[in-house]
């Protein structure tokens, strides 16, 4: 009974799925396009384009890092201390001196200024190579070629090494200044130095003829508050220094003056007068033809003394200006109106 059913169940089954055309043409079809479609995605290789990209950020990538590197090897900036702003003279490494700096005393913004360098280090490491200088200013960033590359021949002068480095040049700013020494274009060490105002050009303009050792700055320091005074035996000027007989009523008319200087054995008297309105420089002695006259000996209690005929060519305040064998001595102010 069981080998009946058994014999029908596969009648039945072989009559259906397992006999006969199941798919179309047109299922077989899409079949085929399916499998064909995943076998393509499976092998497709990644995208040119996207290659081409990834490439050229990568490329760009390296160049900007090796530039950088390069860059901050070049400027020596991972070799500068991080007290990078403290004022010093002298770059050590591990406690050991490896150069000083001894700047010019005067050292000022916008003019040339002098340096020694004294280099510790013996001749054979910068024998050949080129020593640079850069300057960076800290309060603008400003940098500047303050020594380009000099090639290094010999030591200094009288010395093994370079132990006295000179050179010259100017920084356009005050402040503060970094000034980084390298060597074949690598940092080797760095010094802070404090650099002063520039100096303002005077306005004043001195005479061709004018003695070599009157200066402009005579003119700048000038105290206009210290007024003649009238002391002894009526003369006008600073008293114990230097006094005027003839001065107590000055005038633009020629005039007789008697010139004192005390604590002092000079054989010649320089006078140079200055106008403050109009910021000119002349001569006064002998009625405006010369600027200096011989100096005797002691007369009314001065060591020296000295005649001479004197003119002022202006109204207005007036500072004489003495100098004692060209020296400067002493200033006078006076007023003059009449």
């Amino acid at each position: 009974m069981m080998e009946n059913k058994l014999n029908e169940l596969k009648k039945a089954m072989d009559s259906t799925t397992h006999k006969g055309r199941h798919f179309s043409e047109f299922q077989k079809h899409k079949i085929r396009n399916a499998v064909h479609a995943s076998r393509s995605f499976q092998t497709k290789g990644p995208n040119r384009i996207i290659i081409f990209i990834m490439t050229t950020v990568a490329i760009c990538l390296i160049g900007f890092f090796v530039s950088t590197e390069l860059l901050v090897q070049k400027n020596g900036t991972t070799n500068w201390s991080p007290n990078t702003w403290k004022v010093t003279h002298d770059y050590k490494e591990s406690n050991k001196l490896i150069f000083s700096i001894f700047p010019d005393p005067e050292l000022r913004a916008d003019m040339p200024n002098g340096y020694i360098f004294s280099f510790k280090e013996p001749f054979d490491t910068f024998k050949g190579k080129e020593l640079s200088i850069s300057a960076v200013h800290k309060e603008t960033g400003k940098r500047v070629e303050a020594l380009s590359p000099q090639k290094i021949k010999e030591p200094s002068p009288g010395y093994s090494s370079l132990q006295r480095f000179s050179t010259s040049f100017q920084v356009p700013y005050s402040g503060l200044w970094r000034y980084e020494v390298y060597l074949d274009g690598k940092a080797y060490g760095d010094v802070v130095v404090s650099v002063g105002e520039k100096i303002e050009e005077s306005p004043i303009t001195l005479p061709d003829d004018i003695p070599d050792y009157v200066q402009k700055s005579d003119f700048d320091n000038i105290n206009w508050d210290r007024k003649a005074t009238i002391f002894e035996r009526n003369m006008i000027g600073n008293e114990n220094k230097s006094g005027i007989i003839g001065a107590d009523m000055p005038s633009l008319t020629g005039q007789k003056w008697m010139w004192h200087l005390w604590d002092t054995e000079a054989s010649e008297l320089t006078v140079v007068g200055y106008h403050r309105e109009s910021e000119t420089v002349q001569p006064v002695l002998n009625n405006g033809e010369s600027w200096s006259i011989p100096l005797g000996g002691e007369n009314n209690g001065a060591d020296v003394h000295a005649p001479s005929a004197v003119t002022i060519p202006e109204r207005g305040e007036w500072a004489f200006v003495l100098y004692a064998d060209g020296e400067l001595f002493d200033v006078v102010v006076l007023e003059i109106e009449q």
